[in-house]
């Protein structure tokens, strides 16, 4: 299906792994020309190589950047004034007990994970809205939803951002600019790859050791796996589309299952 995406330009934060780095995948293999960023400039560069030599039709570039220190985040919205896509994913995450997050911690993730994408929002919103053409996309967890408890600094944020993105939406009745948060359940990004590989040693196959971790701490999930960062892409290439165009500030939960559903 082909997403309507063609030579569209997106911005997508924290895209030089993981989430994000699938999301700019998915864009690019719709035709979008993604902007690449992270804090570290040899990464960006290296992700920009790889999609411009996978999808040699595109202009990926490198939007290298801090976006939590406000001079980066301003350097960075000069030199890229228009985006027709906006993903919001970077962010950090950290299994921690509530005892032990201080204030520091909180203000850190609030900064990190909530204020860095208002910032980029407060910028180009005002821009789709005069251009009638937009989607701006906040990447959540079911945290937002369900708290485990394990990361409520984490959890607090992701929250936050399902407010936000209603927030923002109601800025945009009547246009066809767009402000909806993805909710990814558990995802098998490298970090997590490394942790459950490193959990099982011997000679078990990756997808026993999943199977193992899964039913052990994770048994509410109803696919029974970690959901790919390309499955996520590929929603997020979706809600970013004109097909998309009746979502508004909606909570999209891909979750595998994890959230219980009230009728």
């Amino acid at each position: 299906m082909d997403m309507g995406l063609r030579n569209k330009i997106a911005l997508v934060t924290g895209s030089t792994k993981g989430i994000g780095k699938a999301i700019a995948v998915e864009l690019a293999r719709e035709g979008a020309n993604v902007l690449i960023n992270g804090r570290n400039h040899e990464e960006v560069e290296r992700t920009v190589r790889e999609l411009k030599s996978e999808f040699p039709s595109t202009s990926p570039q490198n939007a290298a950047a801090d976006i939590t220190d406000k001079q980066q985040r301003e350097a960075l919205l000069e030199k890229y004034p228009h985006v027709d896509i906006l993903i919001n994913s970077m962010g950090i995450y950290e299994i921690m007990s509530y005892e032990d997050v201080n204030d520091e911690v909180w203000e850190t993730y609030f900064r990190t994970n909530v204020l860095a994408a208002n910032g980029l929002c407060k910028f180009y919103l005002p821009k789709m809205l005069k251009n009638n053409d937009g989607r701006i996309v906040f990447i959540a967890s079911e945290e937002a939803m369900m708290p485990s408890g394990q990361m409520p600094q984490y959890g607090m944020t992701k929250s936050m951002l399902l407010s936000l993105s209603k927030s923002l939406s109601k800025l945009t009745a009547g246009t066809e600019v767009t402000s909806n948060t993805i909710m990814p359940g558990p995802t098998l990004t490298e970090k997590v790859y490394q942790i459950i590989d490193s959990l099982f040693p011997g000679d078990m196959e990756f997808s026993e050791k999943e199977k193992a971790f899964m039913a052990a701490n994770l048994p509410q999930s109803e696919i029974r796996r970690f959901i790919r960062p390309f499955e996520i892409g590929r929603l997020a290439a979706f809600v970013c589309s004109p097909y998309a165009s009746a979502f508004k500030g909606s909570p999209i939960r891909m979750d595998g299952g994890m959230v219980p559903t009230i009728f």
